[in-house]
């Protein structure tokens, strides 16, 4: 039992790290420099790790996710017709289908994927560093690995997991409809109005804070466990597993608690 509280505080720390480093960054302007002769404004070293993370987390996850949650939506709306007829409510396929992507499945989605992408990758590079003494070096130069590896993923995760969500949400949709229309000849005018009708626009907003917060667990927990890994090549297979069931179970854990906060 102690060594759970001990985990749970190590934890602790390395958000508060990452946090205070954010906030140090936003406020002095770390973002950007500025050149007087001639003037103009550029990126500092901390920006461009920022977007080769962006590229990472955003485009390069983009195309498998438009399949996840395509192939989610048909099975969610044929599900949902066959349940639905029985009680002559089919009407309401797009309603059900509407809601669930935007605040539940479409954000769940984006997290499993991201953690297999993301978090894996992250636990990997910060577990073979650390196996290689690259983190040492890094302290020997007086840099702080907190902030050169973690940081820019976080702040890249942060960002993009809403833009995920959303095309999460539309996909995910949009396959619903393919089923909902093309194989049980619903009306697209109905398939459309009854969704519209249910939804509300806190129903995305909950969607996309719930998306913010998975994003920050799954770098958070990642980060620990590469950092926490042990030596040698099975030592960094273990932390990339670890990190991913961790950030997995930690997501849905938070789903919970974030849906009885949110609705």
């Amino acid at each position: 039992m102690s060594g759970f509280f001990a985990e749970v505080g190590r934890v602790t720390i390395l958000t508060s790290q990452v946090i205070g480093l954010l906030i140090k960054s936003v406020v002095h302007g770390e973002f950007f420099r500025q050149e007087r002769h001639p003037v103009r404004i550029l990126p500092t070293p901390l920006t461009k790790r920022i977007l080769l993370q962006l590229v990472e987390v955003g485009v390069n996850t983009i195309p498998l996710l438009l399949i996840m949650s395509g192939f989610f939506g048909m099975v969610l709306a044929y599900l949902t017709y066959g349940q639905f007829k029985r009680v002559e409510m089919e009407m309401y396929t797009g309603s059900l289908v509407g809601a669930s992507m935007v605040t539940e499945l479409g954000p769940i989605i984006v997290a499993i994927l991201v953690a297999g992408r993301i978090g894996s990758q992250t636990a990997a590079t910060i577990s073979t560093m650390k196996t290689t003494e690259q983190i040492d070096a890094l302290k020997t130069m007086a840099v702080n690995p907190v902030e050169y590896l973690i940081l820019p993923r976080l702040i890249a995760t942060v960002i993009m997991m809403p833009i995920l969500t959303i095309f999460a949400d539309v996909v995910g949709v949009i396959g619903g409809g393919v089923v909902a229309i093309g194989v049980f000849s619903l009306s697209s005018s109905l398939y459309i109005t009854r969704m519209i009708e249910f939804l509300k626009v806190s129903d995305l907003t909950s969607g996309l804070i719930k998306s913010l917060v998975f994003g920050i667990i799954i770098i958070i927990m990642s980060s620990y466990k590469g950092f926490r890994a042990e030596e040698g090549a099975q030592g960094v297979g273990m932390a990339v597993t670890s990190a991913v069931v961790l950030s997995i179970a930690s997501v849905l854990v938070a789903d919970y608690f974030l849906t009885v906060i949110l609705f």
